[in-house]
């Protein structure tokens, strides 16, 4: 998989959802939902779709928040598959917020 240029990744920055953001080599997001219930469900959806993408997230849980940082780490940076994957977790969000 190969790095996206810094163009590349403003141009799909603008494609993603606002809460997107560049911090470093990593998109970043924070979802908040109504309650722990809610979050830990919304990761399990996360969980399988990121593994039959064979793409996981770093990301951490407090109660009601969700941290998710997208990087390819064979790459050194972004590429591709982490703004496919957060386009994915977009989707699954709406479901639970």
């Amino acid at each position: 998989m190969e790095k996206l240029t810094a163009q590349q990744i403003q141009e799909q920055l603008a494609r993603i959802h606002k809460s997107w953001q560049l911090r470093d080599n990593s998109i970043v997001c924070q979802f908040i939902f109504s309650d722990f219930t809610e979050a830990f469900s919304f990761m399990t959806a996360v969980a399988l779709v990121a593994e039959k993408a064979d793409h996981h997230p770093n990301w951490d849980n407090s109660y009601k928040k969700v941290n998710i940082e997208l990087s390819t780490h064979e790459a050194g940076g972004l590429t591709m598959k982490d703004f496919e994957l957060a386009d994915k977790i977009d989707k699954i969000s709406k479901r639970y917020l």
